[in-house]
């Protein structure tokens, strides 16, 4: 049973859909203990996940009950908020539906990173996951709740071709919606009413480790949301600097507080990141070659810039930084600790949702955005090839083909050892196929790949 539902997965090429998409055919090839659905959605300002786990509640429970079984798991359970009381209440029906008892909520406490995998599987079995490690390494898999949708979706025959995404911030209108996958930013923001400033600059993802993009960026099938915010907005002045100011910063400015060590969700797990030993290196120019190959462990979640620097300092930046030269170097993280013990502030030192968002300057903005579920149908999209962790995908098709919504239209390239496969989002001629996939609208009735 393993294997079939391992390749509905692959075939219908599902990948993380709350993270950096990493193909989820190759997460179920393992055996553990536990699986746990990740329903946290800890980024200020996003809402598709619980929308999801309110409006998918029978495929949420469905997915996760077939990870497990693909896994061997005797325990699966799904992490969500409290105060996620619609998702909560559609789950514990779906849950009493299904009748199986070894599926359960698990509520978390209302801080950030509660989403972050590791400290999401800290919190359900109190296991920590050593140092460069994963949940595999402690008997635990995690996937979001729209990726199990997407696994239930899979072995019903359906194609990964939309997503769940929160359109935000200066908008009309916020909402959430299912996009068909490469549609552009531009057309996403334009069903929220479009945007109430004319000097405005867009994150995909949460204000934490959101990334900004221009309008004319799609959607993929990892995109959490987009929020738009005036250029001059703190949030987006941080992202916005220069990898040479952050630097200069940390020169002049860092007094080596502790406040982004103290604050670091891996340092209070146990893990040996040290985020203000890091900032001593760069400010100082110490020879510490253990503190500057700890940056590896870093989640790069943005705690240590948002909440614990006083600076307007960036640990964080400076921490992706080190890891890309690290990687450009080939030096392999050395830190390989096996933790037992979180440290004993880590209670304490939990980040409250709502202080966060206060701090970010973002209550205004902090706002109901309803499940829309009116149909999307864009004159065209572009699929990117490389919208996962791995390989590119190999198109198929050529300029001209008529493709229907769920065709496959690139597969994992043979011989790769991590891919997935791409399904056109919706029906129509294909325009362009390079470095990604364009498809133009047109009347071909497609297949039910949403």
């Amino acid at each position: 049973m393993q294997q079939e539902i391992i390749a509905a997965v692959r075939d219908a090429g599902v990948v993380g859909a709350g993270g950096a998409g990493f193909p989820t055919h190759i997460k179920l090839n393992a055996m553990v203990d536990t699986v746990i659905a990740n329903g946290a959605e800890c980024e200020p300002l996003l809402r598709a996940h619980q929308q999801v786990m309110a409006a998918e509640s029978d495929k949420v429970v469905a997915g996760l009950a077939a990870v497990m079984l693909a896994t061997g798991a005797g325990r699966g359970v799904i992490g969500l908020k409290r105060k996620y009381a619609d998702a909560a209440a559609k789950l514990t029906a779906a849950l009493e539906k299904l009748g199986d008892r070894r599926l359960e909520l698990f509520f978390l406490p209302d801080f950030y990173p509660a989403g972050d995998e590791q400290v999401l599987v800290h919190e359900v079995t109190r296991r920590i996951v050593p140092e460069g490690g994963i949940p595999l390494n402690v008997g635990a898999v995690v996937a979001n709740v729209e990726t199990l949708v997407n696994v239930a979706g899979a072995l019903a025959g359906k194609a990964v071709t939309g997503k769940y995404l929160t359109v935000t911030g200066e908008v009309a209108q916020p909402l959430t919606i299912k996009a068909p996958v490469g549609i552009s930013v531009r057309a996403a923001i334009a069903l929220a009413g479009g945007a109430t400033v004319g000097d405005f600059a867009i994150i995909d993802g949460g204000p934490m480790m959101g990334k900004l993009v221009a309008p004319e960026a799609v959607v993929t099938k990892t995109t959490g949301g987009f929020i738009v915010l005036p250029r001059h907005h703190p949030v987006i002045a941080q992202k916005a600097a220069s990898l040479k100011i952050i630097a200069n910063r940390a020169k002049a400015a860092c007094c080596n507080c502790r406040g982004c060590t103290d604050s670091c969700p891996r340092y209070l797990l146990g893990h040996g990141l040290e985020p203000h030993r890091i900032m001593q290196v760069i400010g100082g120019g110490l020879q510490d070659s253990a503190a500057v190959t700890r940056a590896l462990l870093c989640s790069e979640c943005g705690a240590c810039e948002a909440y614990g620097c006083t600076m307007g300092l960036s640990p964080r930046r400076i921490n992706a930084e080190l890891k890309a030269q690290l990687a450009k170097a080939g030096v392999k993280n050395p830190h390989r600790a096996e933790i037992t013990q979180a440290r004993w502030e880590r209670d304490y030192r939990r980040i409250p949702t709502k202080r966060l968002v206060a701090r970010l300057g973002l209550e205004k903005y902090d706002r109901p955005a309803p499940l829309v579920t009116a149909g999307v149908a864009p004159a065209e999209v572009r699929l990117p090839l490389a919208q996962h962790i791995g390989a590119p995908a190999c198109p198929v098709v050529r300029i001209g083909d008529q493709v229907a919504a769920g065709d496959l239209v690139a597969v994992i390239p043979q011989g790769a050892a991590v891919g997935a496969n791409l399904h056109a989002s919706i029906a129509g001629e294909i325009f362009a196929v390079e470095g990604f996939i364009g498809i133009r609208a047109g009347n071909r009735a497609g297949r039910d790949g949403q």
